[in-house]
């Protein structure tokens, strides 16, 4: 088991070298590049933008709940700065990505695959193209590039959101929201949230990539490739995370 780990990170890794050079055609390269960017960003706006806002709404909610019944005096204001930072540290750069991972992840390993067991990669290889190069490296910069967009949007949306939780139950005022949210917060804590975020987006790119790419057999193993994708990507977005947050805020 061990040694099958080792083998896959190490194929991982060549993958990785052949995917990160110069593109052999720079033309065919930004085409590519703009065709991931609507199927791996923007097609996600809407998901991010519910998600966001009904998460924000909770995340208000229960934030006012625990200041009520703290035996403390806590004014509703940090309500709108709770919400914030949650939102900024954890919710969106981490829930968002894992959710991500979910749509865009299977959506490279099953295309990737897919061309892997119809032999299209296997031709692309023969006319002497670097196929690594030309399928996994415009979705890196997609990602990359454009996931820390859907990242501030999250926050944006969730605020809005905790801003909305607050005008329909009433239980803090439009006005003590809004200081709230205009308390300073360290800029560490909005660096912090980028750089995971551009950290999970290579991996969203990169993992599930190695997993079509390598897929063997037919459609059925296409299958079981985006399923095992999917769960890995997850499992070392969470196992970075753990390692940022120690390098960054301890």
């Amino acid at each position: 088991m061990l040694k099958k780990f080792f083998t896959a990170v190490g194929e991982y890794i060549i993958l990785l070298g052949k995917s990160l050079q110069k593109p052999q055609k720079m033309r065919v390269f930004w085409k590519l590049f703009m065709r991931e960017i609507n199927d791996l960003g923007v097609n996600s706006f809407g998901l991010v933008i519910f998600t966001s806002i009904f998460v924000g709404a909770v995340v208000a909610i229960q934030m006012f709940n625990n200041f009520a019944s703290s035996s403390f005096p806590i004014p509703p204001s940090f309500v709108g700065y709770a919400t914030k930072a949650v939102l900024v540290l954890e919710f969106s750069p981490t829930i968002i990505s894992l959710i991500l991972a979910g749509k865009v992840g299977s959506y490279i390993a099953s295309s990737i695959g897919t061309m892997r067991v119809s032999e299209q990669i296997d031709a692309l290889d023969i006319m002497g193209v670097n196929s690594p190069n030309f399928l996994i490296l415009p979705k890196i910069f997609a990602c990359v590039i454009f996931n820390p967009i859907l990242i501030a949007i999250s926050i944006v949306f969730g605020i809005g959101g905790g801003h909305l939780a607050g005008m329909l139950t009433g239980n803090w005022t439009e006005n003590d929201y809004i200081v709230g949210i205009q308390m300073y917060m360290p800029n560490l804590f909005v660096y912090y949230a980028f750089l995971k975020t551009t950290v999970f987006a290579f991996i969203i790119a990169t993992v599930p990539s190695y997993f079509g790419y390598n897929v063997k057999g037919g459609s059925l193993e296409v299958g079981r490739a985006s399923t095992q994708a999917v769960v890995w990507t997850m499992v070392f977005i969470i196992i970075s995370e753990l390692i940022l947050t120690q390098l960054i805020l301890s």
